[in-house]
């Protein structure tokens, strides 16, 4: 069995280092299985929150949705495409003409092969973190302009983590790691609601022998369900 993992809302809380005894324990059972990431962030950011010995032993990481492929630290693959002027101007105007009233900068965080945008910007600290948080879960606000999007150019846009949209040309979301997978696979991942960056990768398994996803709602449903197996 091969076994994929999400970071933020399935390794980690959003952002944030791993817990240390979860990454003991994790540690231990990638040792042992051929484990992999598949994350919308990029390589450094994945680095901060699992560590370099976690980093150094999964078989390969799917970053930015597995536009950038990495293993022992090294890119072995990456891809080029860019945002479109016209949808970059677009999503700056939805960024301006909503009601959030605390936006930190870095809005659009242009990554290899995808595009994160966020409302409340990527120097936003916890506390405005939750706070967006909240505000979305009230108004819905990411479902909305990811919907408005897709509409409006022929791209896809996921909702991800707690505060993004992960915006990239269609098929080239988490589905695509599979190619580099041999089956069966199980999958563990926070955002497998059909809107949700998971969401397509937990789809193409579902025509896979042999192979199930796991959907969790936090770190610690993964450190439980790892321990059952």
């Amino acid at each position: 069995m091969n076994y994929i993992f999400d970071v933020d809302g399935t390794l980690t809380d959003s952002r944030q280092r791993i817990d240390p005894e979860f990454e003991e324990f994790f540690l231990d059972f990638i040792k042992k299985h051929r484990c992999y990431t598949a994350t919308g962030s990029d390589y450094d950011k994945t680095l901060e929150q699992l560590g370099e010995d976690i980093c150094n032993n999964l078989t390969h990481m799917f970053q930015c949705a597995g536009n950038s492929v990495y293993k022992k630290g090294k890119v072995v693959f990456e891809t080029n495409w860019q945002l479109p002027e016209k949808a970059e101007l677009w999503l700056l105007d939805k960024l301006h003409s909503s009601a959030f009233y605390r936006k930190t900068g870095r809005h659009v965080e242009k990554r290899p092969g995808m595009v994160n945008f966020s409302i409340v910007g990527r120097n936003c600290n916890f506390e405005e973190r939750v706070m967006y948080k909240e505000w979305d879960e009230h108004k819905n606000e990411r479902n909305n302009i990811a919907e408005a999007f897709m509409d409006k150019f022929n791209l896809q846009a996921d909702v991800a983590g707690e505060t993004g949209i992960d915006i990239y040309p269609i098929g080239a979301d988490k589905s695509q790691v599979i190619n580099w997978i041999e089956l069966p696979i199980t999958f563990f991942g926070d955002k497998t609601h059909e809107g949700g960056n998971d969401y397509p990768l937990a789809k193409a398994l579902e025509n896979c022998t042999g192979c199930k996803t796991v959907a969790v709602n936090s770190w610690q449903d993964t450190y439980r369900c790892l321990q059952s197996l």
